[in-house]
């Protein structure tokens, strides 16, 4: 594990200033003290999903949907819950192309794999957008993140391993069922995957569906251990 990620790249060649309140950043992040401790911390989570729990939950706990049903990942890395003032971040860097808030984003998700003493992988892939809407966005945001951690851990990023194979609505504007419907059979493998560990990240997970049906797909390719690493959890399941 690399406990000085941040040291390894200079994210920006003027001090780091808190994009909430303008004060002065703390730790090399864009963010201050104050405004990071206001971040709604995913503190109390279910181990295989995150899921955030009741504090009256045993630590070690998994959530009852991943008893009923466990998921194709083994363990998701998410640092904070979906909630004011983060999702102010995540929509003015999904949306907006405010470039410097998804390296705010990937420098949380990195303290907190340090904090986890999180194993490596292998590969880290982001979620993958279809054609037509990288091309309405212009970027990827699971691919913005994923570049950042790829170079501070010293780990590749394969964007092209899996793609989405055609168009999907937006999982937000769809209940938990038709999620899963929405992103069966969604993606595919273009070549041999060769990392037994593989990593998936993306910026915000709801259900869970999309980063499922991925893991599924590498898992049949090949995979023997897939994570998943994203900025915030839902709390709905």
């Amino acid at each position: 594990m690399v406990y000085k990620w941040r040291k390894k790249i200079q994210l920006v060649t003027f001090p780091a200033c808190c994009t909430l309140c303008g004060a002065e950043g703390d730790d090399g992040l864009d963010l201050c003290r104050g405004c990071r401790d206001e971040l709604p911390f995913n503190r109390q989570a279910c181990p295989r999903c995150a899921l955030p729990l009741p504090d009256a939950v045993p630590e070690d706990a998994l959530c009852g949907q991943c008893q009923r049903a466990p998921p194709k990942f083994d363990r998701c890395y998410i640092p904070l819950c979906y909630g004011y003032p983060l999702d102010h971040l995540i929509s003015h860097f999904k949306f907006r192309g405010k470039l410097a808030e998804g390296r705010l984003l990937s420098g949380l998700v990195g303290d907190f794999l340090v904090q986890q003493s999180c194993e490596l992988p292998e590969l880290i892939i982001p979620v993958p957008l279809h054609a037509s809407r990288l091309r309405e966005r212009g970027f990827n945001q699971a691919l913005e993140l994923a570049r950042p951690l790829g170079r501070c851990f010293e780990r590749p990023v394969e964007r092209r391993i899996v793609i989405r194979n055609r168009p999907t609505p937006p999982q937000m504007e769809l209940d938990k069922g038709a999620r899963r419907k929405n992103v069966r059979g969604a993606f595919e493998l273009t070549g041999q995957l060769r990392a037994r560990h593989v990593a998936i990240i993306d910026d915000v997970v709801t259900t869970g569906s999309t980063v499922n049906e991925l893991a599924t797909v590498l898992r049949r390719g090949g995979a023997e251990r897939v994570d998943v690493w994203a900025v915030a959890r839902r709390a709905g399941n």
